[in-house]
Formats: structure tokens, C-alpha cells, sequence
């Protein structure tokens, strides 16, 4: 088993809950995280997640579970495809009857994505800042992305547009869908506070 070099905690601030995090960011992203929350229904989750060298996403496993459920997510790039798989043990739309299936019912709607947004996780957003060095570009500059959002828990994949604009003093203005928030980050790129919902601990 590879042992990663760092490590990151985020707590939550709009819920109970957190993410821990090791990775190794020396040649693109290698991820193994675990995160827990009790927002729309208590769960714990884990995930690895994999960039190529240019922080481009190529894979992300996760695995979410609560009480009576535990569900599944494989996505993987490659020749510019997604191909997503997912697995379900127990009945999560018991404990939330507004949960929607896992995965996508066609993968090719991703077929412009090169970013995954894990719900709720401040690392996922560092990944479309470092793949288009805007933690080093000049306030005023602004890309819009689409991602794959994955949504906990889930496990859902839905297509976002989602703008970054670059501010002074190392912060970004995230907005997507008529939601903004401007993210504080450190000299990497890193989200250190994201209003409303968590800071680096």
C-alpha cells in the first residue's frame, strides 16, 4: 500500500462533519480521502482520486454508506471517454426517498469533462484552479469549466458549468447554477476557507 507524503482536515461549518485527506501532488494528484457528514442524511464516505500530470481528473472510486445502505462509484477516463460503473448493497432511498441512482444513464454527456467535483469536498475545487494555474493568473481572469459533480450520498453524476474568476489576495469567486462563494486559497491552490461550508483545520 502507498504511503502518501501530506495530509489536509477540513471541518465543516455548515453541518457536523469533515474531510481528511493524504495525497501525494508531486507529478498531478494522487488522493485518498474520507469524509463524514450529517446534512441530508448521515453518512461516511471514501474515495481515491487520481490527475494526470496536467491535474486533468482520470479516475475517482468512491464509496458511500450509512446505516442499512452502502453504495459504489467507479469513473475512469480514457481516449477521452468516461466510463462509469456503480454498486448498490441495502436500500438508501429508505432513509432518503428523494435519492436519485447512482452513476449517469449516459457517460457521454461528460464527454467535455476534465475535472470531478465531489460534493461538498473543498479538495475537488483545487483541482480545475491547479489544471488552469489560477492560483498563479492575474485578478480578473476568468474560466468556465464543466465538471462532474458527484453528489452525496447519492453518488449521482450530473454535468456542471461552473465559473472561476480569479480575485486578489489568493481568493476565486466560485459560481455555478445561481450559487457563488469566494474561496480563500493558500500559495498551491488549495482551498483553505469556503464560506459557509469548511475550513482547513
Amino acid at each position: 500500500m502507498t504511503v502518501l507524503p501530506r495530509a489536509f482536515a477540513w471541518q465543516r461549518t455548515d453541518t457536523t462533519g469533515g474531510e481528511f485527506v493524504t495525497f501525494d501532488d508531486r507529478r498531478g494528484l494522487y488522493a485518498k480521502g474520507t469524509a463524514f457528514a450529517a446534512d441530508n442524511a448521515l453518512y461516511s464516505c471514501r474515495y481515491d482520486l487520481h490527475t494526470d500530470d496536467g491535474w486533468a481528473s482520470t479516475r475517482l472510486e468512491v464509496t458511500a454508506e450509512g446505516a442499512g445502505w452502502r453504495r459504489t462509484l467507479r469513473m475512469e477516463r480514457a481516449a477521452g471517454r468516461w466510463r462509469v460503473t456503480t454498486g448498490e448493497q441495502g436500500d438508501l432511498e429508505r432513509v432518503l426517498p428523494t435519492a436519485p441512482f447512482s452513476g449517469i444513464e449516459d457517460p457521454d454527456r461528460l464527454h467535455q469533462v476534465l475535472d470531478v467535483d465531489l460534493y461538498n469536498s473543498p479538495l475537488t475545487n483545487t483541482l480545475p484552479v491547479r489544471r488552469l494555474g489560477l492560483h498563479r493568473a492575474a485578478p480578473g481572469t476568468v474560466s468556465t469549466i464543466e465538471a462532474a459533480w458527484v453528489l452525496l450520498p447519492s453518488l449521482a453524476v450530473i454535468p456542471l458549468q461552473q465559473v472561476y474568476e480569479v480575485l486578489p489576495d489568493r481568493r476565486v469567486r466560485y459560481s455555478s447554477e445561481g450559487f457563488t462563494a469566494v474561496l480563500q486559497l493558500d500559495a498551491e491552490g488549495y482551498v483553505v476557507d469556503y464560506p459557509g461550508l469548511a475550513v482547513l483545520a
